[in-house]
């Protein structure tokens, strides 16, 4: 199946019904398809061709939602830009994904017009704002109304439609490369797994378009016919009102966001009469914000999603009916569910032996939503996708059920907010500061974020330096939620192995004591 496949069902199926709505605009799916179908003919007009890959940053929006369609309709490939990262980081992801075309909103313009300057590569601009065209960029609309509609190009199943990035080991953010197959089935998987098949019904965009979670959940509600209603940014008081007027179905929150909305005054007054599902993943929810999330929201049903971008994303599920404290389906809360349909998850130590029932190693997973791999990056595609295998980096046991139990991290990843940081990402920041001996950065439990960065930093002799210095300094080469949330300067050596690795497991230890869900 190709990405743009359930939109041409749905106009065909269901082509009266709404299919996407933002404030006051709403189009039937015919209505989107032709859209699609102009905007793709609008590309290849301006010499857009099959496999080249065309870039995006903006805010959620249902122009966000044509884009993601006409791209694959004309053989191109996405790249969804990280709207929270710096200039630097975006610059990097453009040269190296080898994007020609930008798409930009008018939260991003000035960005847009500077990355123009910086990437050679860029071609071609597309303004999707409300405002006045910029000199050197192409209106969205007008393009749009200019000109004829296109066929869809042939492709194949197997195809790049894809590349996304997250976080890199090396310092640099990793593109994952994922196939239309790889796509189409992780949300296969969440349809067959949730049950999000009722046209008609409404998925509201809360979490940003660009990260596959909502790729996810979002592609699996369009193959199901659900209209899509969008916000163009996560306020608690914004979504309930949202809700509430546009008589929203489902919707995926980062956990962080469930914790804004239980702080929510209006929350308590909220009419949620239409919501049926919150489903929440990609960061710690800790478990006393989810069952008093539970009982705030009674009448609403809860699902957890595990993966990471390298599965499209979707590793398990645990089902709303085992979100419950008492009864035949309680005590699977804190795990994260089990494998999804047509995937297969194995629990292997260090050496790839799969361990039994209860023992603690690495999990892996396997499926139809394995990646292609990681975009010019073949050793670490190498060290992530064995066999067809992908090592998740994550350590956890798996009971006698099926169910998978989180309970650490093998790689040094922190989750702060539905964002993924890698530590050496701050490590490589900080390590450009004169000031600066060396440091190690580590996730550490927070209650609004799920997770903070802090960084433990050791100067050089006869060095001071502030916090705000420190944070300052780190704006110039990452974005803003990767640098430390808390700092300490410490005098004693780090504690090393004997092969002179520092045991951040050590340092880290001391901030987990009594605490569960570490990982989600």
């Amino acid at each position: 199946m190709y990405y743009y496949q359930a939109l041409q069902r749905n106009a065909t199926m269901f082509g009266d019904d709404v299919g996407t709505s933002f404030g006051e605009r709403e189009r039937t799916w015919k209505e989107v398809e032709l859209r699609v179908a102009k905007l793709a003919g609008a590309l290849v007009e301006q010499g857009v061709e099959q496999k080249n890959h065309v870039a995006i940053l903006a805010m959620n929006s249902d122009r966000y939602f044509e884009y993601y369609n006409a791209i694959p309709w004309i053989g191109g490939v996405v790249v969804p830009l990280n709207i929270r990262w710096s200039l630097k980081e975006n610059i990097y992801s453009l040269e190296n994904s080898e994007s020609s075309v930008l798409f930009v909103d008018d939260a991003f313009l000035e960005m847009g017009k500077e990355l123009a300057k910086q990437c050679e590569k860029i071609q071609l601009i597309i303004y999707m704002g409300e405002g006045e065209t910029p000199e050197n960029m192409l209106n969205y609309e007008q393009l749009i109304d200019n000109a004829s509609a296109l066929a869809p190009v042939k492709n194949d199943y197997n195809n790049l439609a894809g590349i996304f990035y997250t976080g890199g080991t090396t310092g640099f953010p990793k593109g994952v490369m994922l196939s239309h197959t790889n796509l189409w089935s992780s949300s296969i998987i969440v349809t067959a797994e949730i049950g999000l098949n009722v046209a008609g019904e409404r998925y509201l965009h809360a979490a940003p378009m660009f990260h596959l979670a909502d790729v996810g959940i979002s592609y699996a509600t369009v193959i199901g016919g659900l209209c899509q209603v969008f916000v163009p940014y996560f306020d608690a008081n914004s979504v309930i009102e949202i809700i509430e007027q546009k008589k929203v179905n489902h919707v995926l929150l980062v956990p962080t966001m469930v914790t804004m909305m239980l702080a929510t005054p209006t929350l308590s007054d909220a009419n949620f009469s239409s919501l049926k599902h919150i489903i929440y993943g990609a960061s710690p929810m800790p478990e006393g914000t989810l069952i008093a999330a539970m009982e705030k929201m009674s009448g609403v049903k809860f699902i957890q999603a595990y993966g990471q971008s390298e599965l499209s994303p979707v590793i398990s599920i645990l089902p709303a009916k085992y979100h419950v404290l008492e009864g035949a389906y309680a005590g699977k809360l804190r795990s994260a569910g089990r494998a999804g349909y047509c995937l297969r998850v194995e629990i292997r130590d260090e050496n790839g032996t799969v361990l039994p029932t209860g023992k603690v190693g690495e999990i892996v997973a396997s499926g139809p939503n394995t990646m292609l791999g990681y975009w010019k990056s073949i050793e670490q595609t190498a060290a992530t996708l064995i066999d067809g295998w992908v090592l998740t980096g994550d350590a956890g046991y798996m009971d006698e059920d099926g169910f998978i139990f989180l309970v650490d991290r093998l790689k040094d990843m922190i989750v702060t907010g539905g964002e993924n940081v890698f530590s050496i990402e701050v490590e490589n920041a900080l390590s450009h500061h004169s000031a600066i001996q060396e440091s190690v950065v580590l996730g550490i439990p927070s209650k609004k974020w799920g997770e903070s960065v802090h960084a433990i930093i050791r100067l050089n002799e006869g060095q001071e330096i502030t916090d705000e210095e420190i944070r300052s300094h780190c704006r110039e080469y990452i974005a803003s939620y990767k640098i430390p949330h808390s700092i300490e300067i410490r005098i004693e050596p780090f504690p090393i192995t004997g092969a002179g690795k520092i045991m951040k497991n050590e340092l880290r230890a001391p901030y987990w004591i009594n605490k569960t869900r570490a990982i989600n």
